[in-house]
Parts: structure tokens; C-alpha cells; sequence
């Protein structure tokens, strides 16, 4: 799947572009027909821990999906991301199936 990675306001390292692509290619396993995904990391202003925020966008056929997390670091934000697109392609896996 391609996958394309933004930073917002701040430069990102191989080591989470690596580590981002490797979760996001866990979820073709669970819909298929993935066209293409958009990740955008940001660093959010607030005096908190937990002010890193990674957006993954999702493109389907006939759809689009959009998942946002907050977390004390990129790599949780991403792995939360992961697992609730994971559900949403999921169901709409079982929404095609249920039509068909």
C-alpha cells in the first residue's frame, strides 16, 4: 500500500516513516482493496504530555476513512490509529459481504 507522510511544522525521521509504513501494511490483511493512505503527524501547543497527534487518512473505493489520535509519542498515536482503522475496515468489509 502506499502510504504518504506529512509532518506538520517539523521534520520526520526514517525511523517513524519505517515503522508507520510497516503498521499500516498490517491493514491490508483486513480489507483488501486499500488504494492509498495519508498519514499527518503534528505537534500540538499545549502544555501537556500527550501533544503529538497522527491523523491517518484512508482511501477506498467509493470512500474514505479518517482516524485521529493523541498520545505522548508518534508511534502510540499510530499504533491507536492503526487498530481503530482496523475496525472500521473491518465493518466495511462485512457491510460489502452483507450487500453481495
Amino acid at each position: 500500500m502506499k502510504v504518504n507522510v506529512h509532518a506538520v511544522n517539523f521534520t520526520v525521521d526514517r525511523k517513524l516513516v519505517g515503522f508507520t509504513q510497516t503498521r499500516l501494511d498490517k491493514l491490508e490483511k483486513f480489507y483488501d482493496r486499500v488504494v492509498n493512505s495519508d498519514v499527518f503527524f503534528k505537534v500540538d501547543n499545549t502544555n501537556g504530555k500527550a501533544n503529538k497527534i497522527a491523523e491517518i487518512k484512508i482511501n477506498v473505493p467509493g470512500d474514505e476513512f479518517m482516524v485521529k489520535k493523541q498520545c505522548k509519542t508518534f508511534e502510540e498515536a499510530v499504533e491507536l490509529a492503526a487498530e481503530s482503522m482496523e475496525r472500521l475496515l473491518v465493518k466495511r468489509k462485512q457491510k460489502i459481504r452483507a450487500f453481495s
